[in-house]
This record gives structure tokens, sequence and C-alpha cells, in this order.
């Protein structure tokens, strides 16, 4: 490998990674922000045994650089729409994720409204498994997702 391969890798993450913000006021952002963030503007359409239906107006906020959707928000779309799926399930969980498989297969651009619909496949006494799957109101799929979770109880403390 060349060394102006190596470099133009450092470049890449660490122009992308250039602050945009002072580091105290990066540091002062509250753990949750990052839900927040990709959640909001989300609205729950339908919410039945082992199925939610979601939709959601793509923002602005989570586009990428080529204008389109980031692969990045749709991974926190998945994981957090399919986290909520379980509680569906009669699963109260605070586990973490073990798995995500997501296969990209469409993009979605600024203020298009997409639907993120989670069905829990299984549970488990410990892991339990779900699709998730993001679509263009015309049915077309933009990603679809097999995740796979922990089912770590609440704690009775």
């Amino acid at each position: 490998m060349s060394a102006t391969a190596l470099e133009a890798a450092r470049r890449m993450l660490e122009d992308a990674a250039l602050e945009t913000l002072p580091t105290p006021a990066l540091d002062a952002i509250p753990s949750k922000f990052y839900d927040a963030f990709v959640l909001r503007g989300l609205k729950v359409l339908i919410a039945q045994p082992r199925r939610l239906l979601c939709s959601l107006t793509v923002p602005p906020r989570l586009l990428n650089t080529g204008k389109f959707m980031h692969g990045g928000a749709t991974a926190s779309l998945v994981d957090l729409v399919g986290s909520a799926v379980f509680y569906t399930a009669g699963v109260e969980t605070r586990g973490a994720p073990l798995e995500m498989s997501i296969a990209y297969l469409d993009a979605a651009f600024a203020d298009e409204e997409i639907d993120i619909e989670a069905k829990v496949l299984r549970t488990g006494k410990a892991v339990g498994v779900a699709t998730v799957e993001l679509r263009k109101k015309n049915g077309k799929i933009i990603a679809h997702a097999r995740y796979t979770k922990y089912l770590a109880s609440l704690s009775k403390l």
C-alpha cells in the first residue's frame, strides 16, 4: 500500500471529523441528543402486537454530502425502531443490539415522506429478532434490515 493511499484515508476521516462547534459546546450535548436528532418528526401510525408502522418526512439534517439520507441515519432508525417493536411483543428491554444486517436498496431525499415498518420475528429468553424496512410511499424499498437484540430484563430495584 502506498503512503499516498494511507495519507488519503487519514485525511478523509480527519477532515470529516473537523469540528463545527467548539469542543465545550460539543461536550455539553446531552447523551440522548443523538436519538432525538434522528427521531424528531417520526410519527407512529400503527402499533399492533409484534408490529410498528411509522412515518418520517426526511429532514435535511439526516442527509449526506450526496444530498440523500445518510446510511448512518438509516442504521440509527433501524436500531431505534427495531428496539421499540419488542415492546409490542410484551418485552420491555434495555438490551443492546447484537447484530444489524442492512441492505441499502434505494435513496431517500430531503422532504420525502417514508414509512418505517418493524416486525418481531422471534422473542426468546435472551434474544429477539425483528425485521425493519424503510419504504417510499410508492412501496419501493429504501433499506431492508434484520435486527437481533439482546433482551436484558429491566431491573426490579
